[in-house]
């Protein structure tokens, strides 16, 4: 019952801060001050990740091309791979670890010393004060790492398949293949899969924070409640979304 109880909550939440987006450019400071502090906190490990995965999917999968006489598909299948799910479900993931756990952290906080309260009675609406700006923030600021993650991906990939000598593909006809392969619309694919993935995000942690009680153990089980759900959250979504766009 629980369950379904904070699943309903969850949907509330993102109603009411989707009713209060024409207040949004009056939160504006807030929401780029949001924005600035998510591209700091991730934006070098979203570098590292990114790099690292295209290189080891080239390093695990070039090999098996080249040996089947498909090494002009290695350039192809890491950009359709990064573009399309890779970058968009391991990058959100990685800021729901990262700046969602910070979120629900932050608010739940402010939820157990009352400050939440002192806003009610001050006539502010913590949905306007607090979710909105969040919320946008995250909206604005993952689609933009997920590609920046899928051009270092590609990246990490060319170089890994340049160097590695069982590889020995040439950046140039490595991203021409990957030119011929990839289509706007597969970048498109997974942008539109991170905006997705960064409203579940913020307001499942969001909403996570708004619920906690019991002191410093009570943000603790929060921040743990918020990350969990939104990783699971993710990954059913991804699924969804990925069935509705082949089809």
């Amino acid at each position: 019952m629980n369950m379904f109880q904070s699943i309903g909550e969850v949907f509330v939440l993102g109603w009411r801060t989707f009713l209060a987006l024409p207040l949004a450019w009056r939160h504006r400071r807030k929401v780029f001050d949001q924005f600035f502090e998510i591209g700091n906190a991730s934006l070098l490990m979203v570098c590292i990740l990114s790099f690292f995965i295209g290189a080891v999917l080239v390093l695990q999968s070039g090999p098996v091309l080249v040996e089947r006489g498909l090494a002009n598909y290695v350039g192809g299948m890491v950009g359709i791979t990064m573009c399309k799910e890779l970058a968009p479900v391991m990058i959100s993931v990685l800021i729901a670890g990262r700046i969602g756990s910070a979120m629900a952290a932050e608010i739940g906080s402010m939820q157990v010393y009352h400050e939440i309260d002192a806003l009610r009675t001050m006539n502010i609406n913590p949905v306007h004060y607090l979710v909105l700006p969040r919320m946008l923030a995250l909206a604005l600021a993952l689609p933009m790492l997920v590609i920046f993650a899928i051009m270092v991906g590609w990246l990490g990939g060319a170089i890994v398949a340049a160097s590695n000598l069982r590889i020995a593909i040439p950046m140039r006809p490595y991203f021409e293949t990957m030119r011929e392969i990839v289509e706007v619309g597969d970048v498109a694919n997974g942008v539109f899969k991170s905006f997705c993935f960064a409203l579940i995000v913020g307001v499942i942690c969001c909403h996570q924070g708004m619920d906690t009680i019991g002191g410093p153990r009570g943000i603790g089980r929060s921040v743990t409640k918020a990350v969990v759900n939104s990783i699971i959250m993710i990954v059913i979504l991804d699924y969804v979304l990925s069935r509705l766009l082949l089809e």
